[in-house]
């Protein structure tokens, strides 16, 4: 995270919106703001952001969207914005993964307070990943930061992964140049643990393969060994 973490605030009334980006400011944060999420999304394929402040009550894709599908992809923070009847839309937000809440109309003192001990998490929360995590993995001309859930061409360009395919190129990278079954890839993707299809798998090979093979039908990465699973083939593998 840098000095000056960046948050993008996500809210469809312009009033609301601009009150929160000029707060924000006036802390020396990085702020960009999107109306809805598909300005939101064209913002996260430009730049990384630390904070996610999004209204839960937003036209078209809702603020319980976002979040669900955010936390598949990153640890970004994420904060909803709700009413005064949002109680069940709140509990449901952080059960899906969302940090925080803030009642409107907010207190700007309480607003800051509850982005400051969000933007603090999130740095501890990547700088651990930083430590325990190999620096990025060149495949082919892909590189895969697994620190950062980041697998960019050789263009910089940034390429979205669901949590499962994540999960499942960690778990290739780390064991290298070893035969893995789908039963063992299975218990490496956590959030489908308690799926007994190894099937699942398959597809998520398939879907991997898609993004960084040259040619998906004749893989040269990540090889199926009839019977047993997979391999995970790089430059540096015994």
């Amino acid at each position: 995270m840098t000095d000056n973490p960046h948050i993008i605030v996500v809210e469809d009334d312009l009033v609301t919106r601009k009150r929160l980006g000029a707060l924000l400011r006036e802390q020396n944060y990085q702020v960009s703001e999107a109306a809805d999420a598909e300005q939101m999304e064209r913002l996260v394929e430009r730049v990384e952001p630390d904070l996610l402040l999004v209204d839960i009550n937003l036209d078209g894709k809702d603020g319980l969207q976002i979040t669900r599908e955010q936390r598949t992809r990153s640890d970004v923070g994420i904060i909803l914005l709700t009413s005064r009847a949002d109680q069940v839309d709140r509990i449901i937000g952080l059960e899906m993964g969302a940090d925080d809440y803030v009642t409107k109309p907010f207190d700007p003192r309480e607003l800051l307070a509850r982005v400051k001990i969000t933007l603090y998490r999130v740095a501890l929360c990547r700088r651990a990943q930083s430590q325990q995590s190999p620096p990025s993995t060149q495949i082919g001309h892909w590189s895969f930061d697994s620190a950062r859930r980041r697998l960019m061409n050789s263009e910089g360009k940034t390429v979205a992964l669901t949590r499962g395919e994540y999960e499942l190129l960690k778990a290739f990278v780390t064991h290298p140049g070893q035969v893995l079954s789908r039963s063992r890839l299975l218990q490496m993707v956590t959030h489908r643990q308690f799926v007994s299809d190894t099937r699942t798998i398959d597809v998520l090979v398939g879907r991997i393969r898609k993004k960084i093979e040259p040619d998906p039908g004749q893989p040269d990465f990540i090889i199926t060994v009839h019977g047993e699973g997979y391999i995970f083939i790089t430059d540096d593998a015994g």
